[in-house]
Protein backbone atom coordinates (compact mmCIF):
# COMPACT_ATOMS: atom_id res chain seq x y z
CA UNK A 1 0.00 0.00 0.00
CA UNK A 2 1.29 3.46 -0.98
CA UNK A 3 2.15 5.86 2.36
CA UNK A 4 0.37 8.62 0.76
CA UNK A 5 -2.68 8.34 -1.20
CA UNK A 6 -4.32 11.26 -2.59
CA UNK A 7 -8.02 10.70 -4.75
CA UNK A 8 -9.83 12.75 -7.27
CA UNK A 9 -8.95 15.81 -4.43
CA UNK A 10 -10.07 19.23 -4.92
CA UNK A 11 -9.91 22.23 -2.71
CA UNK A 12 -12.19 25.56 -2.95
CA UNK A 13 -10.84 26.91 -6.25
CA UNK A 14 -7.56 26.07 -5.38
CA UNK A 15 -6.71 22.52 -6.44
CA UNK A 16 -9.28 20.33 -9.35
CA UNK A 17 -9.41 16.64 -8.91
CA UNK A 18 -5.81 15.73 -7.73
CA UNK A 19 -4.91 11.90 -7.49
CA UNK A 20 -1.03 10.55 -6.65
CA UNK A 21 0.40 7.85 -4.97
CA UNK A 22 3.58 8.70 -3.07
CA UNK A 23 5.81 5.54 -1.54
CA UNK A 24 8.34 5.54 1.56
CA UNK A 25 11.85 6.64 1.20
CA UNK A 26 12.07 8.77 -1.31
CA UNK A 27 12.05 12.84 -2.11
CA UNK A 28 8.61 13.62 -4.17
CA UNK A 29 8.98 17.34 -5.28
CA UNK A 30 5.45 19.57 -6.02
CA UNK A 31 6.81 21.82 -8.34
CA UNK A 32 5.28 24.57 -10.00
CA UNK A 33 5.14 28.75 -9.87
CA UNK A 34 3.52 30.51 -7.29
CA UNK A 35 -0.63 30.10 -7.07
CA UNK A 36 -0.19 26.88 -8.63
CA UNK A 37 -1.57 24.74 -5.62
CA UNK A 38 1.19 23.35 -3.62
CA UNK A 39 1.17 24.85 -0.24
CA UNK A 40 -2.52 23.98 -0.11
CA UNK A 41 -1.54 20.21 -1.54
CA UNK A 42 0.88 20.37 1.33
CA UNK A 43 -1.49 21.13 4.00
CA UNK A 44 -3.88 18.31 3.09
CA UNK A 45 -1.77 16.09 2.95
CA UNK A 46 -0.18 17.77 6.14
CA UNK A 47 -3.89 17.15 7.67
CA UNK A 48 -3.90 21.27 8.41
CA UNK A 49 -6.90 21.39 6.80
CA UNK A 50 -9.70 19.09 4.83
CA UNK A 51 -10.32 18.53 1.44
CA UNK A 52 -13.51 20.41 -0.35
CA UNK A 53 -14.03 16.67 -1.92
CA UNK A 54 -11.93 13.47 -2.67
CA UNK A 55 -9.82 12.12 -0.42
CA UNK A 56 -6.20 12.13 1.42
CA UNK A 57 -4.85 9.16 3.10
CA UNK A 58 -1.35 8.78 5.29
CA UNK A 59 -0.89 5.25 6.20
CA UNK A 60 -4.66 4.20 5.16
CA UNK A 61 -6.27 6.90 6.94
CA UNK A 62 -7.31 10.28 6.88
CA UNK A 63 -4.71 12.71 8.14
CA UNK A 64 -7.22 15.40 9.22
CA UNK A 65 -6.98 16.53 11.92
CA UNK A 66 -3.30 17.03 11.85
CA UNK A 67 -2.11 13.29 12.89
CA UNK A 68 1.17 13.11 15.33
CA UNK A 69 4.16 14.73 14.75
CA UNK A 70 6.38 10.90 14.23
CA UNK A 71 3.72 10.38 11.62
CA UNK A 72 3.40 13.86 9.36
CA UNK A 73 5.48 16.66 10.31
CA UNK A 74 5.45 19.96 8.46
CA UNK A 75 7.85 22.99 7.37
CA UNK A 76 5.50 25.17 6.88
CA UNK A 77 6.28 28.62 4.85
CA UNK A 78 5.67 30.38 8.32
CA UNK A 79 8.40 28.60 10.32
CA UNK A 80 6.34 28.78 13.67
CA UNK A 81 9.23 29.09 16.21
CA UNK A 82 9.21 30.03 19.98
CA UNK A 83 11.41 33.35 19.27
CA UNK A 84 12.30 33.05 23.35
CA UNK A 85 13.06 29.61 23.29
CA UNK A 86 17.14 27.86 22.08
CA UNK A 87 17.26 26.82 18.30
CA UNK A 88 18.04 23.24 20.30
CA UNK A 89 14.70 23.96 22.07
CA UNK A 90 12.87 24.58 18.93
CA UNK A 91 14.60 21.54 17.22
CA UNK A 92 13.71 19.27 20.23
CA UNK A 93 10.00 19.88 20.96
CA UNK A 94 8.35 17.50 19.08
CA UNK A 95 11.26 14.87 20.62
CA UNK A 96 10.86 16.90 24.42
CA UNK A 97 6.38 16.74 24.76
CA UNK A 98 7.46 12.93 24.34
CA UNK A 99 9.88 12.70 27.03
CA UNK A 100 13.31 12.44 24.64
CA UNK A 101 15.88 15.37 24.99
CA UNK A 102 18.84 13.92 22.77
CA UNK A 103 20.36 16.51 20.11
CA UNK A 104 19.87 14.89 16.88
CA UNK A 105 22.39 14.70 14.22
CA UNK A 106 20.46 17.43 12.28
CA UNK A 107 21.79 20.16 14.58
CA UNK A 108 25.25 19.41 12.91
CA UNK A 109 24.15 18.23 9.19
CA UNK A 110 21.95 21.78 8.83
CA UNK A 111 25.32 24.20 10.12
CA UNK A 112 23.25 24.82 13.27
CA UNK A 113 25.94 23.30 16.52
CA UNK A 114 27.06 26.68 16.62
CA UNK A 115 23.98 28.80 17.43
CA UNK A 116 22.35 25.97 18.72
CA UNK A 117 22.01 27.79 22.38
CA UNK A 118 21.00 31.21 21.06
CA UNK A 119 17.37 32.05 21.12
CA UNK A 120 15.87 31.45 17.28
CA UNK A 121 15.05 35.21 17.33
CA UNK A 122 18.71 36.54 17.88
CA UNK A 123 19.26 34.27 14.27
CA UNK A 124 18.69 34.83 10.69
CA UNK A 125 15.61 33.98 8.25
CA UNK A 126 17.90 30.91 7.34
CA UNK A 127 19.21 30.06 9.68
CA UNK A 128 15.40 29.93 11.46
CA UNK A 129 14.76 28.35 8.40
CA UNK A 130 16.96 25.16 8.78
CA UNK A 131 16.18 25.19 12.76
CA UNK A 132 12.32 24.62 11.73
CA UNK A 133 13.61 22.06 9.21
CA UNK A 134 15.42 20.40 11.45
CA UNK A 135 12.21 20.21 14.01
CA UNK A 136 10.38 18.69 11.38
CA UNK A 137 12.35 15.94 10.76
CA UNK A 138 13.71 15.30 14.63
CA UNK A 139 11.25 12.63 14.96
CA UNK A 140 12.21 10.29 11.84
CA UNK A 141 8.57 10.78 10.81
CA UNK A 142 6.68 8.31 8.29
CA UNK A 143 6.29 11.44 5.93
CA UNK A 144 7.92 14.95 6.22
CA UNK A 145 5.91 17.64 4.33
CA UNK A 146 8.24 20.47 3.90
CA UNK A 147 7.58 23.93 2.03
CA UNK A 148 9.76 25.79 0.06
CA UNK A 149 12.56 24.74 2.51
CA UNK A 150 15.05 26.79 0.55
CA UNK A 151 13.63 29.76 0.30
CA UNK A 152 16.18 32.00 1.86
CA UNK A 153 19.30 29.50 2.22
CA UNK A 154 22.64 30.60 0.11
CA UNK A 155 23.76 27.54 -2.21
CA UNK A 156 26.19 26.56 0.34
CA UNK A 157 23.26 26.04 3.16
CA UNK A 158 20.89 24.79 0.21
CA UNK A 159 23.67 21.80 0.04
CA UNK A 160 22.80 21.27 3.94
CA UNK A 161 19.42 21.24 3.23
CA UNK A 162 19.42 18.55 0.29
CA UNK A 163 21.77 16.72 2.70
CA UNK A 164 19.40 16.62 5.16
CA UNK A 165 16.86 15.52 3.19
CA UNK A 166 18.58 12.21 1.66
CA UNK A 167 19.55 11.47 5.29
CA UNK A 168 16.10 11.55 6.19
CA UNK A 169 14.92 9.26 2.75
CA UNK A 170 17.58 6.97 4.60
CA UNK A 171 15.73 6.42 7.67
CA UNK A 172 12.28 5.69 5.63
CA UNK A 173 11.25 8.69 5.53
CA UNK A 174 8.98 10.03 1.96
CA UNK A 175 9.81 13.57 2.08
CA UNK A 176 7.25 15.83 -0.09
CA UNK A 177 9.41 18.82 -1.03
CA UNK A 178 6.85 22.30 -1.88
CA UNK A 179 9.12 24.17 -4.30
CA UNK A 180 10.71 25.76 -7.73
CA UNK A 181 14.03 25.54 -6.79
CA UNK A 182 15.21 23.31 -9.34
CA UNK A 183 18.34 22.46 -6.82
CA UNK A 184 15.75 20.12 -5.42
CA UNK A 185 13.92 19.69 -8.31
CA UNK A 186 16.97 17.92 -9.48
CA UNK A 187 17.73 15.41 -6.48
CA UNK A 188 13.89 14.17 -6.43
CA UNK A 189 12.87 10.53 -6.76
CA UNK A 190 9.37 11.99 -8.54
CA UNK A 191 8.47 15.36 -9.59
CA UNK A 192 4.78 16.10 -9.50
CA UNK A 193 3.94 19.11 -11.53
CA UNK A 194 0.80 21.50 -10.60
CA UNK A 195 -0.38 24.27 -12.77
CA UNK A 196 -3.54 26.39 -12.16
CA UNK A 197 -4.52 23.21 -9.22
CA UNK A 198 -4.18 20.55 -11.56
CA UNK A 199 -1.41 18.07 -12.14
CA UNK A 200 -0.04 19.33 -15.84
Amino acid sequence: MPLVEVHNVSHTFVLHEISLTLEAATVAVLAGRSGSGKTTLCHLIAGVMAPTSGSVLVRGRPPFPAPAWETVSLLPQRLALEPSLTVTENVLLPAALRGLSEPPESLDRLGLTAIAHRPAQDTSLGEQQRTALARALVLSPAVAVLDEPTAHQDDDHVALVLDALRAAVGTGTLVIVATHDQRVIDVADTVIRLHSGRIS
